[in-house]
């Protein structure tokens, strides 16, 4: 899903930078209605765009549906054969209160950034070799973005954040 937002967005760009020489179009001089439409049109197509990256949160959460049987988010989310996964982004690897991790977790000196997170859960044993983690990982990378933008949703409370 990123990559067809960045797709997006290069065409939104393309359409803008044209906007002046498609409005120049009659008579060399500035049409001011054709500029204008131009510009409505290119902030419409924005506006998709935006809601459809808006969307791989939903997406994510259809992701993590695989995660669910070891770990939990949310408000009343309490460790299981894996540690809480709120309010993750940031947080240095094997510290989340009262999870007992494997000394490679504890010792990985991870914190959890986008690109971390992305690489690990990819393949877990091969980023921290030792891990308890029994997970294959999730290969398709725009599941893994879908994944990310859910897990973004809960602070470390679990609170849903917009």
């Amino acid at each position: 899903r990123q990559s067809h937002y960045r797709i997006s967005l290069k065409y939104i760009l393309r359409m803008l930078s044209c906007a002046a020489c498609r409005a120049r179009q009659h008579r060399g001089r500035l049409n001011k209605d054709a500029f204008v439409k131009t510009i409505l049109l290119v902030l419409a197509v924005a506006g998709v765009a935006s809601d459809a990256y808006a969307q791989d949160a939903a997406s994510g959460e259809k992701v993590f549906a695989q995660c669910r049987a070891c770990h939990q988010v949310g408000p009343n989310a309490k460790n299981a054969v894996g540690p809480v996964l709120n309010g993750l982004m940031g947080r240095k690897a094997g510290t989340y209160e009262g999870y007992t991790y494997s000394q490679a977790m504890k010792d990985s000196g991870i914190t959890w950034t986008d690109d971390s997170f992305s690489t690990y859960i990819m393949n877990p044993r091969s980023k921290v070799p030792g891990t308890k983690m029994a997970f294959a990982g999730v290969k398709d990378p725009g599941k893994v973005a879908d994944l990310l933008a859910y897990l973004k949703r809960f602070d470390a409370n679990g609170n849903k954040v917009p």
